[in-house]
């Protein structure tokens, strides 16, 4: 995978306040994968990953990944615009720590309610 920003980072540990529930995103498959604290967005054989850290009702997007297959098709947008909307679900605040997340929220104003 190619990193959207910045270096890998290690598995952040679970937090059970959210969900596992699938959310379908332009015919592609997005869910919440608590145990590995990420979002994952299926398309086409292959998944785009956001990590995060919750605490304190407050999520903080730390790194995202999107395949080299899928560069430049948009995946990136939609995993955390999916995310984003899961966040707003929850009632809870995001700090964008990712750049790709941080330019994201910078692009779509709709989402600046949820800046912590």
């Amino acid at each position: 995978m190619t990193p959207v920003s910045g270096p890998r980072c290690a598995p952040l540990p679970a937090f059970p306040l959210l969900d596992q529930s699938v959310l379908h995103i332009n015919l592609t498959r997005m869910r919440n994968n608590t145990a590995e604290s990420r979002f994952e967005l299926d398309v086409d054989g292959h998944t785009a990953l956001a990590f995060y850290r919750i605490e304190s009702g407050v999520i903080t997007f730390v790194h995202t990944e999107v395949p080299q297959a899928l560069s430049g098709r948009g995946v990136g947008s939609r995993l955390v615009r999916g995310a984003l909307e899961q966040a707003r679900a929850l009632g809870l605040k995001v700090v964008p720590k990712c750049p790709f997340v941080s330019a994201y929220m910078g692009k779509h104003p709709e989402f600046n309610d949820l800046l912590a």
